[in-house]
């Protein structure tokens, strides 16, 4: 018979591994629109200028040719996969998210899509996307009499 010493926190980690990740693509519903949901989902900062709607997402391990992006009925949508290595190995504790990611976001009318930037560097994907001349800030001086 062997012994071994009781550890709740190596239960505990273990369902939240089984519970915090999902085992297969599913769909999620948000506001009565179907979102394809991956294995994974990085994280992402958008924010806006006077001229841009900037996308900032963070793609640590994925390869370039593994990150797609696309436009549609004004949603915009980021998807690609972290591919694991295939070697034998004996693993330890595995950490890392791997497998397919999907981000979607809903585009303000205001962006012209036809010249949306993307800059692939060192893991991180920025998007900029750029405003409508309508939708730029556009101040106007009152004379007071």
């Amino acid at each position: 018979m062997n012994l071994s010493v009781w550890d709740p926190l190596r239960e505990m980690e273990a369902l939240l591994d089984r519970y915090g990740r999902p085992s297969q693509k599913a769909l999620a519903k948000s506001d009565e629109k179907n979102f394809e949901v991956g294995d994974w989902m990085p994280v992402v900062d958008i924010y806006e200028t006077d001229d841009d709607f900037i996308v900032k997402a963070e793609l640590p391990g994925v390869d370039k040719d593994d990150v797609h992006v696309h436009i549609e009925n004004g949603i915009l949508t980021i998807r690609g996969e972290k591919r694991t290595e295939t070697e034998d190995k004996k693993q330890h504790r595995i950490e890392c998210s791997y497998g397919a990611f999907v981000r979607s976001f809903t585009l303000p009318q205001s962006i012209k899509t036809g010249e949306i930037e993307a800059e692939y560097k060192e893991g991180v994907l920025n998007l900029t996307l750029p405003k409508s001349e309508e939708a730029k800030p556009n101040q106007i001086e009152v004379k007071i009499k």
